[in-house]
């Protein structure tokens, strides 16, 4: 079974990052920034999830592999990431209102992924990345 969803992942170091949020929210910037750090594009516009078992994967629809939107530049070409287990969800459309928030989750195909919520914070791209090297504090 899978599910096709307007997202865009991201991989690094085999662990997959899945970027929602409406259009427009910077899902794809979001994922530049990310490779501009060694991370490589699994997808942008839409993602296709898979059950593997107990993982969640990630993977790119044929017609678009390899290419990503930059927004007022254009189409750009990207070394394409095989299909990667997802680690981390991003929500670009809510923004956390708490220091030091909650830890929450997002269930796709009967699997909950971390969730973290995006909008507008300056710094998300490197904390993402301290994140998906070390991980985050249970605390």
């Amino acid at each position: 079974m899978s599910l096709t969803i307007h997202a865009t992942a991201i991989a690094l170091n085999g662990q997959g990052v899945v970027i929602i949020g409406p259009s427009g929210s910077g899902k794809s910037a979001l994922a530049l920034q990310l490779m501009a750090f060694g991370a490589q594009l699994i997808a942008d516009d839409q993602v296709v999830l898979a059950s593997d078992g107990p993982d969640l994967i990630a993977a790119c629809p044929s017609h678009i592999t390899g290419l990503i939107e930059a927004r007022h530049v254009g189409i750009l070409n990207a070394d394409p990431a095989p299909p990667t287990r997802v680690v981390i969800a991003v929500d670009l459309g809510q923004t956390e209102p708490d220091r030091v928030p909650e830890h929450k989750t997002v269930t796709w195909l009967n699997h909950k992924v971390p969730l973290l919520w995006g909008e507008k914070n300056p710094n998300f791209a490197v904390a993402l990345l301290q994140m998906l090297k070390v991980g985050r504090s249970l605390r």
